[in-house]
This record gives structure tokens, C-alpha cells and sequence, in this order.
């Protein structure tokens, strides 16, 4: 049975939390831990949890915890991590993995240095949709992969930027790439690799209370030629997500849709119905998961915990999203055509670097500790 505790107790540690009482049979949720004790004490009573409430997380450093799942802010992920690792926990880290790759670093040496299970949540690789549109990728029924399109479209009010620690390099890291199109961009280089350049713009067009971006879009160079484009917006209407893949013989995309085209003597396009109905019937063949979302990783990780075998996503995954988004922000503040890798010394690889030279839009001008409304959207390529 292992031992669980949740550190930070706001919006989705509701998510975590729910996540893991799936699973009682394994695992066991013995503390939970925030600055503003109240809340974690709402979440106890809330879930009928028999769990120590503690404001310090290093209370929890002596004690015998088997997994925790840190649900806080970007800059407060590395230390935390790297105490419990050192300490001899397992680790499962709240998107983004940390607001710097220099603190990426330090979390894997943690992890590679205790032996023990380091992992970024990355949930939406564990929903039907992505996970069948990646079995898809790897049919290569659609052909080699000419252009990718990813389109990260949430909105957010005025008001959303408001929260103290939000819309701040410091504190969040960025904006609407770093802490919405996380996701996105996660399971675009989990599809189809990173890419060798990338040339990007953001802005912010609507929120004059936030130092971050609340739209960008970056266009990528792979090195066999291929194309891709990322839109990350807080700004979009509807919040209509997608990913879409232009094979050489076919488009396939998430929410599942898919076009098959031959070509005519002269050259113009006509339906490739015979691919069309290959391409169905092996979705459809695709097995739905278990368990979807935040419960579908954390079984992962627990049975990485329980087998030995590695998590789906650990911690060089994680850096490695981390460090395309952080080439968006070098690309989008300094106008240049940024290659990849970024290697310490770049100055987009430290949190110091990142405040220095990343385009601060607006300064924050007040803000407010907490809200009352605690709901968050999904992922709308879940649908």
C-alpha cells in the first residue's frame, strides 16, 4: 500500500485527489499540505480523508511517504521535488515541470541520484483520443508526416490574472504557452520528435494585469523537412483544441477526423476511399483505456512504483517540453531563429535568464490570494 501525500491543495488537487481514491486497494492518501491550512482541511472533510494537515511540507520529509504529487505553482516545483527525492519518495509533478531547465536539471539529477520514480503530469497522452491518434501516427498508414498543426485555444478573462502568483515570470514562469499549451506541446514532441528550429511570436492582447503572453505562435523546422505550427492562446472563443497531421497519403487528426486523397493525371486530388476505410478500421481496432486522464498516469506511475519499469513520461520528458516552450520565448523576445537543443548557458535556460530577457507586456498592479470558484476547464480534445 503506498503512502500519498498532496502537496498544495487548490484547483487540481481536486483532480489528484479523486484520481487516487480509484485506487484504494494501492494506495493511501496520509497528509495533505498548504500555506493556508483551511483548504487542505476542506479538501480532508470533503473527501473523508484520514490524512495529516501540515502548512511546512518539510514536516513531511521524515516521514514514511511512498509517492507525493506536488499541485503548486511552477516556481515552487524544483525544491519540493528535489527534498522528497532526496528523502526517498516517488515524485509526480503538476504541468509545467518547473519555470527553468536549470531547475529540470537539479530534479533529474534528484531523481537519477535516489533511484526513485520522477514524473511530469501530462495527462492528456493518457486520453482515448491522443492515445489513439499516436497508435495511428505509428501505423504510418497516413504516410511520412509533411506538417503538424496544433491549436491550444482556451480563454480566460480579465479577472484570471489576478491571483497573485499568476501572470508573473517569477512565479508562473510565462503565460498561456507555458501553462495551457504544456499539454499540447507535450504530446506534439511525443508524436513526432523535437524539432531542429523554431521562429515565434507572442503578444498580449487582452490582459493588461499579467507580465506574461496571452497568445503566441511558434512555426517548426524538423529536420527531414517537415513543418509544424503551435498556437497557444488564452484569447480563443469556444476553447476548440486540435491536433491535425498531413501525411503524405492522408490527414488524420484529434478529435478523430481523417481525409484521404490520390491524385489525378493532372495532378488534382480525388478521394482515396480504400485508405479511408483502412484508416477507420484500424481506429477502430484501437482498445479504449482503462482509466483515462490524471487516474491513467498516476496508475502508471504507481505501477512504474510497484514494477520497476519506467513511467510513460518522466523527467527528460518533461525538460524536454519545457525546453521547446522556453525556445518560443527566446525565438518570440529576442526576434532570432533558435535552434535546438538549449544546453546550460543559453540565456533562456535559467529563471533569472528568463525574467531578464523574456518580454514583460504589462507589470501587476494588485492582486487577490485566493479565489472562491475553484472550477477549471478541460482539455477539449478529450471530446
Amino acid at each position: 500500500m503506498l503512502k500519498v501525500a498532496i502537496i498544495g491543495t487548490g484547483a487540481i488537487s481536486i483532480t489528484h485527489i479523486k484520481s487516487y481514491l480509484k485506487f484504494k486497494e494501492r494506495c493511501e492518501i496520509v497528509a495533505l499540505c498548504d500555506l493556508y491550512p483551511d483548504k487542505a482541511e476542506a479538501k480532508k472533510i470533503e473527501f473523508g480523508l484520514d490524512a495529516k494537515v501540515v502548512n511546512d511540507y518539510k514536516e513531511l520529509l521524515h516521514e514514511e511517504i511512498d509517492l507525493i504529487s506536488i499541485c503548486l505553482p511552477p516556481y515552487a516545483h524544483a525544491p519540493i521535488a528535489v527534498d522528497f527525492l532526496n528523502a526517498g519518495s516517488h515524485v509526480l509533478v503538476e504541468k509545467p515541470m518547473a519555470s527553468s531547465l536549470e531547475e529540470c536539471d537539479l530534479m533529474i539529477e534528484a531523481a537519477l541520484r535516489s533511484g526513485k520514480v520522477l514524473s511530469v503530469v501530462a495527462q492528456n497522452r493518457f486520453t482515448n483520443p491522443i492515445m489513439k491518434l499516436k497508435k495511428m501516427l505509428d501505423t504510418r498508414l497516413a504516410g511520412p508526416i509533411l506538417h503538424a498543426q496544433v491549436d491550444s485555444f482556451w480563454w480566460r478573462g480579465h479577472s484570471y490574472y489576478d491571483l497573485w502568483w499568476r501572470g508573473t515570470w517569477e512565479k508562473e514562469g510565462g503565460g498561456c504557452t507555458l501553462n495551457h499549451a504544456v499539454h499540447h506541446i507535450d504530446a506534439l514532441l511525443w508524436m513526432m520528435g523535437r524539432p531542429e528550429q523554431v521562429q515565434a511570436f507572442m503578444s498580449n492582447v487582452a490582459h493588461d494585469n499579467a507580465e506574461v503572453e496571452d497568445l503566441s505562435i511558434a512555426m517548426l523546422r524538423y529536420a527531414n523537412g517537415a513543418l509544424g505550427q503551435i498556437t497557444s492562446s488564452v484569447v480563443h472563443h469556444g476553447e476548440e483544441q486540435q491536433f491535425i497531421f498531413q501525411g503524405q497519403h492522408a490527414r488524420i487528426s484529434a478529435p478523430w477526423k481523417f481525409t484521404a486523397s490520390s491524385s489525378k493525371s493532372n495532378g488534382f486530388p480525388e478521394k482515396n476511399a480504400q485508405l479511408e476505410e483502412q484508416l477507420q478500421q484500424a481506429y477502430d481496432s484501437l482498445p479504449n483505456l482503462p482509466y483515462e486522464g490524471h487516474a491513467a498516469q498516476i496508475d502508471n506511475v504507481m505501477y512504474a512504483i510497484e514494477s520497476g519499469e519506467p513511467p510513460l513520461i518522466d523527467g527528460i520528458s518533461g525538460r524536454t517540453t519545457l525546453e521547446m516552450i522556453m525556445a518560443i520565448y527566446k525565438s518570440a523576445s529576442t526576434g532570432e531563429n533558435v535552434s535546438l537543443p538549449l544546453v546550460a548557458g543559453d540565456p533562456f535556460y535559467t529563471k533569472a535568464g528568463v525574467q531578464q530577457h523574456a518580454i514583460h507586456f504589462y507589470e501587476k498592479s494588485g492582486h487577490v490570494e485566493n479565489f472562491s470558484d475553484q472550477q477549471i476547464t478541460i482539455d477539449t480534445t478529450q471530446e
